[in-house]
């Protein structure tokens, strides 16, 4: 049977949601592809969405008119907002979600998106056409043997291509969750001549809720104040939500000593297991091995929903056999008897080089074949559906022959992901983290509207009504910062009992209200009592009042410098250069830049092996006028 449609997405995983709904949204005829039609949206790791720099990504999201936020919202059982002891910068908001209502959720919005068919099959091959010297996609072919003629395609496959479970000295061929794996693409992909790689990840047991004695573990109960993710949300949805506690435990001697003198069982350290693992989630064997010094490590025991009897040991991961899980876990404090509902395990599966990707995600070898979430070599639900989200979105604009979406560092951490991964390439699965961002105090949660509606509106996934809306917010933030900067305090025994109260100097003369809520020691909420013109605001408007007032030195520092090396990303390099061509350039710089074809000066100065003097040589070369056009030796 033969097909047509615009856009073939490929897998319905957190990545593969974002890029189809994007897709048909923005009006083109659009398929989606899955394996099993109930792994939609699955969670097969941790049941939580968000955490550090990852909380930032879903507030991006959300900004650009993807779906994540507002599923994440509707399906909340705890949140909590991380590092609340830090700056502003970092504060990241995570939650526990119902694993099963996400699923269920993100399938029915699927569903009944206009422009998007789901289809349960497996995509085997990609079929390319040359026209003009260029390959472009053609068509998709299943398992089943059915053929869908499509304009582009983006591959969101996950942890299924190529896939193999490990645990203990036993292997098979499987995708997560007992789920088939996808067999075939990787060798269509190869043909292609795309280069792949082997990653590795993991998932630690799930144990029964009642099996458990929660007396002998820490509660770690929910924030009071819960923000949404979404601005779909109404901002009091939260407000008599009953949150279900999450639990502590450690790890301890006994627990090491089993994991120790099982060590050389474990697939990770058999030989078995050739992928590269990720370095930020490491198995519990991993941390034993290069954390040696610690007596315990802290784990985290999370519902997997609010239905189902099934909890989660976070950072309990492992490839260890069944009789050392069973060991390892009864040695915890509260798990005696303890029983294994799901086994964990580790799982291989292949990815392409992101290097060989534009900063659209599109593929430099084959024109309309994109890339977008673990397929790219990175870990975590968060980055999957941000990368989804931009391919859909350069997918649609290249069909519809509109700008692409090309999102810089200095605009997002979406940004600072993708050009990551594009120019620098990863060695093993890539996670997200305010690290990784040179403009963390500019990239906050709060400000990820701001940052990115305008882009989202533009693209045509923000609606006029909600643009609307989000200017009319900007106004009340900007009108607020103004009334704070022009408001006088007269010294006074309430102001200086306030003052004393919060540890702050007392003051004998007037001050201006923003110079108080500079004091590192005082907040808009505690100057309340003193501030009596003070509007009825909404939460999130009064929040990025403050914080803008607070940091304002160093926000203005901060746009500063992105300001002077914006500069070097808008001098951009003509797509058909030939490095090789040019006299003054390193071996190794001329490889690199062969290889990763950045699209800016900019670019290029962060490809590792081109320094300084071969930047030199490429400024040289750009000629002056309008247009930047290039003259070679």
């Amino acid at each position: 049977m033969q097909h047509t449609a615009d856009v073939g997405v490929i897998g319905a995983g957190h990545a593969g949601i974002e890029a189809a709904l994007a897709c048909a949204r923005l009006g083109l005829d659009t398929v989606l592809f899955t394996i099993n039609l109930d792994s939609i949206g699955n969670m097969p790791c941790n049941p939580s969405i968000g955490g550090t720099g990852k909380g930032h990504l879903v507030y991006e999201i959300d900004a650009l008119g993807g779906e994540m936020g507002r599923a994440a919202d509707l399906v909340t059982l705890q949140s909590r907002t991380l590092n609340l002891g830090k700056g502003a910068a970092v504060h990241s908001k995570r939650i526990q979600a119902d694993r099963a209502k996400y699923r269920a959720l993100m399938k029915h919005t699927i569903e009944t998106t206009e422009h998007l068919r789901l289809v349960q099959s497996e995509v085997r091959e990609i079929r390319v056409e040359e026209i003009n010297g260029e390959k472009r996609v053609r068509a998709l072919v299943t398992a089943l043997g059915e053929v869908w003629e499509v304009r582009a395609a983006i591959i969101c496959t996950g942890t299924y291509l190529s896939s193999e479970i490990f645990v203990g000295d036993r292997s098979y061929k499987s995708g997560p969750d007992g789920l088939m794996g996808a067999e075939g693409l990787s060798d269509s992909l190869r043909a292609l001549g795309v280069t792949l790689m082997r990653f590795k990840t993991g998932t630690p047991a799930r144990v029964k809720r009642a099996s458990i004695d929660f007396s002998k573990l820490e509660v770690q109960p929910g924030e009071e104040d819960v923000t949404p993710y979404s601005v779909r949300t109404d901002p009091h949805a939260f407000d008599n939500l009953e949150q279900i506690p999450c639990h502590i435990v450690y790890t301890n001697q006994k627990t090491h000593e089993i994991i120790k003198s099982n060590i050389t069982r474990s697939a990770m350290y058999s030989g078995k297991i050739h992928g590269t693992g990720p370095r930020y989630c490491p198995s519990i064997e991993d941390k034993l091995t290069r954390f040696a010094d610690k007596d315990r490590h802290q784990l985290f025991v999370e519902p997997m929903g609010e239905n189902t009897e099934e909890m989660y040991i976070q950072g309990f991961s492992t490839s260890l056999p069944l009789d050392v899980q069973h060991e390892m876990l009864h040695s915890l404090d509260g798990f005696a008897n303890a029983e294994i509902m799901r086994y964990a395990y580790a799982i291989e599966y292949d990815c392409i080089d992101p290097t060989e990707l534009y900063p659209t995600l599109e593929c430099k070898r084959i024109a309309g074949l994109y890339g977008a979430g673990q397929f790219n070599g990175t870990s975590g639900y968060e980055e999957a559906a941000a990368q989804g989200l931009v391919a859909g979105i350069n997918a649609a604009m290249k069909l519809l022959d509109k700008e692409p979406l090309v999102l810089t560092r200095a605009s997002s951490y979406i940004g600072t992901l993708i050009d990551d991964l594009v120019t620098k390439g990863t060695n093993e699965p890539y996670r997200i983290m305010t690290s990784r961002s040179e403009y963390r105090l500019i990239l906050r949660q709060d400000n990820a509207d701001e940052r990115l509606t305008p882009l989202g509106h533009r693209v045509g996934l923000v609606s006029d009504e909600r643009y609307a809306a989000f200017l009319e917010k900007q106004k009340q933030i900007e009108d607020e910062i103004a009334r704070i900067e022009s408001t006088n305090l007269s010294p006074s025994a309430e102001l200086n009992a306030l003052l004393r109260e919060h540890n702050s100097t007392e003051v004998t003369t007037g001050i201006k209200l923003c110079d108080l809520l500079r004091r590192p020691e005082l907040s808009y909420a505690a100057l309340a009592p003193v501030d009596t013109n003070r509007p009825d605001l909404p939460r999130a408007v009064a929040k990025s009042a403050e914080i803008r007032i607070k940091y304002e030195g160093y926000i203005r520092r901060e746009l500063a410098e992105v300001q002077k090396l914006q500069k070097l990303e808008e001098k951009l390099l003509p797509p058909d250069i030939d490095y090789d061509a040019i006299g003054g350039l390193r071996i190794e710089a001329r490889q690199k830049l062969q290889k990763i074809r950045p699209l800016s000066i900019g670019q290029a100065m962060r490809i590792s092996g081109v320094n300084p003097a071969d930047i030199s040589v490429l400024l040289i070369r750009l000629s002056e006028h309008e247009g930047g056009s290039y003259e070679q030796n």
